[in-house]
């Protein structure tokens, strides 16, 4: 069968069943998120913590999140306590990088005069190229506010579809040009970075065009979406279906779809609707040896190896991920948000292990340590009631006095309950009774909410920090639960040495939070900020003391990464993490599919 024919039969048989097409005049995802967003830190530009008033109290500006224009009261103490900073001194960023400070472009004259004919939108635009430059590591964070990228794209080209995806692929593969996939631009790995020592013609590729959902099978359970739509666009998109996906990262708000199947993500939501891969029905991918898909939309097939794993973690090396069928489900009629205090860190642990031998499926819980508790209660907004302010020191009288827990070891549990409202009653009486076994003890239905809603603030503070001289980053692992805490306790105490051996005044903030439970182990999520001010390079003192960190995880049982992937930051460990064959493996794949390195983007293995 001619390949063309074949690729209609595909689509098919894709589309068979009870087919929904969406409107797309009533798409309400924004067309230029770059409009919305810092170009030098995270998120939303009317988003941040800020100091403000006399007594530089701090407050979250904006109303796209619960704390949004509301002061702080308790984080200024806990700032100036942890890092020993005084707010009435501000290290001045760099507000703006001047287009002559930019690298200037090269371009490939014949790719540029076969492009062209192609109608697709483009920029050359200094500024344009210098926000796809980068992703969000400290470093890259780092350079923005105090330097400038050896390389940054020499044009960033805005796809419309497949078709046009095909095109400039072939285009740059006859013409020896680089293609950098960019999706929402969240990297944490250093993957969208561009190589220093490359000479040829980069293209960033942005999928922001490609977001539109094809069509939703309800018979199928399945939805077809183009690759560069970003997670909350995607929920809520499919919610006028009656649908979800509920993979959540902490980057939903910004990450895309095809960055997901890139770096395998995980969502929070993750024992309810499983990780991506679990999520994927179907891929279609483009390379410059030409497209990669599957003949049949099923739930499982055996065909040997899957390539779908090929593609899945492939972080922009192989290809462009295009479009995805993905399963979805309905919005559940029920969600419900708890939290539980654990008098130390240990017993969280168990409990969270023993929900899991249960088979029990809340849609998230999460373990904080004290750092992180502590932490958390200090980003608590200023109580316009004095009924929840008395409740909240009734609470903690109830906490510290009667039960007898230590302020400087408990730790909290966040739930998030989703399904059918009596089976959501009845998954939240059993957790807690399984909490209490462990000496867990009830703490609302609000902190959990808050806890929650949390996640997606933090990554804000970073921005503050770097204003008033503390660098910080996460980094994650996975890690069996016969280690969790050995390695918790390990990484924390590394860290601590390692900060005290690079001569820094101040110790260390580390913390850790237990975010994905499985039947065999868990995610474990650290936080890791100091005081730079005297440290003549922060920048790679801490990616030293990070590195150490690492090493440190990897002795003690851990993965090189759960969900953030490898990019260029963690492929020193690959072959300690897959063995050499293992990384053969994955160059003679790499060689065979991009024999001229058109996906240079140097992440997972160098070549």
């Amino acid at each position: 069968m001619p390949v063309k024919e074949r690729l209609e039969t595909i689509k098919r048989h894709l589309a068979a069943g009870n087919v929904e097409h969406p409107d797309p005049t009533k798409s309400s995802i924004p067309k230029h998120r770059q409009e919305l967003l810092k170009w030098n830190g995270w998120g939303y530009k009317d988003s941040k913590f800020l100091i403000q008033n006399k007594d530089s109290e701090i407050a979250f500006s904006g109303d796209r999140y619960p704390i949004g224009n509301k002061t702080l009261p308790n984080f200024k103490a806990w700032v100036e306590n942890t890092f020993g900073l005084d707010l009435s001194k501000k290290f001045s960023a760099q507000a703006e990088i001047r287009n002559e400070d930019i690298p200037q472009s090269i371009l490939n004259d014949k790719f540029m005069e076969a492009f062209q004919q192609m109608k697709i939108d483009y920029s050359l635009d200094p500024q344009d190229r210098l926000f796809r430059a980068h992703g969000h590591t400290m470093r890259e964070i780092f350079i923005l506010r105090e330097g400038i990228f050896e390389r940054v794209p020499d044009i960033v080209i805005w796809p419309k579809c497949h078709n046009d995806v095909s095109n400039i692929v072939m285009c740059a593969k006859e013409n020896n040009v680089v293609i950098i996939p960019f999706g929402g631009g969240t990297s944490v790995s250093g993957a969208v970075e561009c190589p220093s020592h490359e000479k040829r013609m980069i293209i960033s590729l942005d999928t922001s065009q490609m977001n539109k959902i094809l069509w939703v099978n309800k018979d199928n359970n399945t939805a077809l979406v183009e690759a560069g739509i970003i997670g909350q666009d995607l929920e809520r998109e499919l919610s006028k279906f009656g649908l979800c996906t509920g993979h959540e990262p902490d980057s939903y708000e910004f990450s895309s779809l095809g960055g997901w199947v890139a770096t395998r993500a995980s969502g929070m939501k993750k024992n309810i609707y499983g990780n991506i891969e679990d999520m994927l029905v179907h891929i279609r991918m483009v390379t410059p040896s030409g497209e990669i898909q599957k003949n049949c939309q099923v739930p499982r097939i055996s065909s040997g190896p899957d390539i779908h794993q090929f593609i899945l973690g492939s972080e922009g090396t192989l290809g462009v991920v295009t479009e995805v069928v993905i399963r979805v489900r309905p919005v559940p009629p029920c969600t419900k948000y708890g939290s539980i205090v654990f008098p130390s860190f240990e017993p969280g642990v168990a409990c969270l292990q023993e929900v899991v031998r249960q088979q029990l499926k809340p849609a998230s819980i999460r373990l904080m340590d004290n750092e992180q508790f502590t932490f958390g209660h200090a980003l608590k907004p200023q109580s316009a009631s004095v009924m929840a302010t008395l409740f909240d020191h009734l609470k903690k009288l109830y906490i510290t006095q009667i039960k007898g827990f230590d302020v400087h070891k408990m730790c909290v549990a966040t739930l998030l309950l989703e399904g059918k409202k009596e089976d959501v009653e009845a998954l939240e009486k059993r957790i807690y009774n399984i909490a209490a076994k462990f000496g867990g003890v009830a703490a609302g239905e609000d902190n959990g909410k808050r806890g929650y809603m949390l996640t997606f603030v933090i990554a804000y503070i970073r921005d503050l920090g770097l204003d008033y001289g503390v660098v910080s980053e996460s980094f994650e692992t996975s890690v069996p639960w016969d280690r969790v805490t050995d390695l918790c306790r390990n990484v924390k105490d590394r860290i601590q040495r390692e900060v005290r051996g690079h001569g820094i005044q101040f110790p260390a903030f580390a913390s850790c939070r237990v975010t994905q439970s499985y039947d065999v182990g868990a995610c474990v999520y650290f936080y890791f900020a100091f005081n730079y001010q005297g440290v003549s390079d922060p920048v790679h003192t801490y990616e030293s003391i990070e590195a150490a960190a690492r090493d440190e995880i990897i002795s003690s049982g851990g993965s090189i990464s759960h969900h953030h992937g490898v990019g260029k930051l963690r492929k020193r460990w690959m072959r300690q993490t897959v063995s050499s064959v293992g990384v053969q493996m994955l160059q003679a794949v790499k060689e065979r599919v991009d024999p001229l390195n058109i996906f240079a983007n140097g992440n997972l293995i160098d070549n």
